[in-house]
């Protein structure tokens, strides 16, 4: 679990540089406008975005309702960046598995 904390952080970090370079130097709208003439932009964003839907469903299945509604929205318009706390804060916030509290005859085999 480290390991995907670790990933987690460091993708943070760089959704979060990221997103500081294309507010401070991109061209806004324009550009987009520009891309949306290129076939594999249009297919990138459907992309993208049908994992916010799989993502938002996730949330939706965890969250009160006005929390869910708060993170969905944040997650539409600000993107990955989200997404990368969101798993940092289920992480934390999980329960273990039943499996994971005490051995389970599968695992005792193993051992």
């Amino acid at each position: 679990m480290k390991f995907v904390i670790a990933v987690t952080i460091l993708c943070t970090i760089a959704m979060g540089v990221a997103l500081v370079y294309g507010f401070g130097f991109g061209g806004g709208w324009g550009e987009v406008r520009v891309l949306m003439d290129y076939p594999w932009f249009v297919v990138s964003l459907v992309d993208v975005y049908v994992g916010f839907i799989f993502f938002a469903f996730w949330i939706a299945a965890r969250e009160k309702p006005v929390h869910s509604i708060i993170w969905i929205l944040l997650l539409m318009t600000l993107g990955n960046i989200i997404a990368c706390i969101y798993l940092l804060y289920a992480i934390k916030t999980a329960k273990p598995l039943p499996l994971t509290q005490s051995k389970s005859k599968a695992q005792t085999e193993l051992i």
